[in-house]
């Protein structure tokens, strides 16, 4: 009779701890536990942690509640401005219902990433260049709100939406690099210009100082002079005055006013 009664425990025991493995499920703690009964929902989601199902008959479905990177395919499209590009982006999103994530939608990843794509595309057709190049983070917020609006039904949330690269054709890169090339010239001219000006305005504030006191020329052609002898060269260039060559000129003018006519043959 005892050894019945501990074969039947035994039996017992065994029976206890095999239905214990098989209804014992461990949920990690970037995971949550969703449990259907013969099919149906059942009960809140199962949190982090050791957790028990009725063997056979429930099934535990763990969806993982880390952020997702997404990246989404190139794109190819026509802007407002009716310029052909291509552009990808990355998705950011993460599981906040994973009841809802498992039940109102087949699969949360694959809808994200189709509705990714299509929402970029009507970005693309809504923008002009200039603002797929320059204006990117209002264009991030838009397709953001685009891809989150139909996404918060499925349980997920979209976090961030990254535009990552503008692809153009080589004859637009060819047109945009002329144009900044030329944008450049243009502005290099206009501070060469304004540079002229300013020292023409200052040379001719010089002229009228040296020509109220002519010393200040003589002394000028000084400090050139010493500035070249400085260089150790042995061929030294001084250069003459215009005041002098005119003084001189005059000087030769007053002379052939002194001068006697020549007189008249005999």
């Amino acid at each position: 009779m005892v050894e019945e009664l501990l074969t039947a425990a035994a039996a017992v025991g065994t029976a206890g701890v095999v239905y214990v493995a098989a209804a014992a499920r461990i949920v990690k703690q970037y995971e949550r536990g969703v449990v259907f009964r013969l099919g149906r929902l059942m009960g809140d989601v199962r949190q982090p942690g050791f957790t028990m199902i009725v063997p056979f008959v429930d099934r535990l479905s763990k969806v993982n509640m880390q952020i997702v990177t997404l990246p989404v395919p190139a794109q190819e499209g026509i802007t407002r401005d009716n310029v052909t590009v291509r552009v990808d982006a990355v998705v950011y999103f993460r599981v906040i219902d994973a009841a809802s994530a498992l039940v109102k939608v087949e699969d949360y990843k694959f809808a994200v990433s189709q509705m990714a794509q299509t929402s970029l595309r009507s970005i693309i057709g809504k923008s002009e260049l200039d603002d797929l190049l320059s204006n990117r983070e209002k264009l991030n917020e838009g397709l953001e709100l685009m891809i989150d609006s139909p996404a918060v039904g499925w349980g997920v949330q979209v976090d961030r939406v990254e535009i990552k690269d503008v692809s153009l054709p080589e004859t637009m890169k060819r047109s945009m690099a002329r144009q900044a090339e030329a944008d450049r010239e243009r502005r290099a001219r206009i501070i060469n210009a304004d540079a002229e000006l300013q020292a023409s305005k200052k040379l001719a504030e010089a002229a009228h100082q040296m020509a109220d006191a002519p010393s200040a020329l003589q002394l000028r052609l000084l400090q050139t002079v010493m500035a070249v002898a400085a260089e150790k060269n042995s061929t030294l260039v001084l250069p003459i005055p215009v005041e002098l060559l005119r003084f001189l000129e005059r000087g030769a003018e007053t002379d052939a006013e002194r001068r006697p006519p020549p007189a008249l043959g005999t």
